[in-house]
């Protein structure tokens, strides 16, 4: 059975799909990116992880496949363990395992999953119909540079017909050189008066100038702030490292104090679809987070730990 197809029909709902006994995909949001060497312009995306670190099993891709297939919830967990004994029969023969519209995985040398991504889907649904594209580069300052080099070798000349239309200037500037010669002295005159107000009017900006900078260094009056009050919107937590569901409501709240005694952020979370009440070691509001604190509570307090993506209002 090629479990990919339900694995990747999930992808596009979720942010982790675990295989159990195997590990588990996880999707990031990747915004819009511009490849400036190839003018490739990609739309935002889901970016998808591999981490063989989560193997319990969530319920999540079992009762998908249960759904899918028209079969007892016992028969698909089957079905999903002898595809994963498959996989790690094919990886301990150094094989590749190639998942359709996922991507690839194999053994390094050091006997650790590596995983390469496909890159033929798009598992964010807001980015349906959107397709990556290459514009051609503008050349708007290539023309720019072109125009401006035409106009230092274009010529200005004038033709002889011109210049013989223009003899009548010279009969225009003798007649302009007599009548200057009668208002010489009018000129001188005003000129002088002109130099005077010009100097009085530096002499008052001078002055202003003073005035300005003696104002700016001796007042020290405080100037009043108005106080400025930002409002940040709380992320949701919507990553839950989970510790255990109960039927019976006090037992439930029996763990949660135990939990919060070892120094936990442990909470009750509410009732899942089968009616157990759910309790958190803590919540996150990224995966990051989530992640690296789930792998230390498998480690130093219990390995049955497992993580659970939902927004929980």
């Amino acid at each position: 059975m090629r479990i990919e197809n339900y694995i990747s029909d999930l992808l596009y709902r979720y942010e982790c799909v675990t295989v159990p006994g195997f590990g588990s995909f996880i999707t990031q949001h990747q915004p819009a990116k511009v490849h400036y060497t190839t003018n490739a312009f990609y739309p935002p995306s889901k970016s998808i992880a591999f981490n063989e670190q989560l193997k319990s099993n969530d319920g999540l891709l079992t009762k998908y496949t249960a759904e899918v297939l028209g079969i007892a919830y016992e028969e698909a967990t089957g079905k999903i363990e002898q595809a994963v004994l498959g996989w790690q029969k094919a990886l301990a023969q150094n094989q590749k395992i190639e998942l359709k519209n996922i991507g690839d995985l194999w053994y390094s040398d050091e006997q650790k999953i590596l995983f390469q991504p496909s890159y033929h889907i798009n598992y964010l649904t807001s980015s349906f119909g959107f397709s990556s594209f290459v514009s051609p580069a503008i050349t708007r300052e290539e023309l720019k540079k072109e125009v401006e080099i035409l106009e230092d070798k274009a010529p200005i000349a004038f033709t002889p017909e011109r210049r013989k239309n223009l003899s009548y200037l010279k009969y225009a500037a003798i007649f302009l050189l007599a009548l200057s010669a009668g208002t010489v002295g009018y000129k001188f005159v005003d000129l002088q008066q002109t130099n005077q107000v010009q100097v009085a009017q530096q002499q008052a900006q001078q002055q202003i100038e003073k005035d300005i900078q003696e104002a700016t260094f001796f007042d020290t009056t405080p100037l009043e702030i108005p106080s400025i009050t930002l409002k940040l919107e709380k992320q949701p937590l919507k990553y839950h490292v989970i510790a255990g569901a109960f039927r019976v409501e006090e037992n439930a709240d029996k763990r949660v104090a135990q939990l919060k005694q070892k120094g936990y952020d442990a909470e009750r979370i509410g009732e899942n679809k089968y009616g157990l009440h759910q309790v958190t070691y803590a919540s996150f509001a990224e995966v990051p987070e989530a992640l690296s604190f789930l792998r230390k509570v498998k480690k130093e307090e219990s390995p049955e730990a497992w993580l659970l993506v939902d927004e929980i209002d």
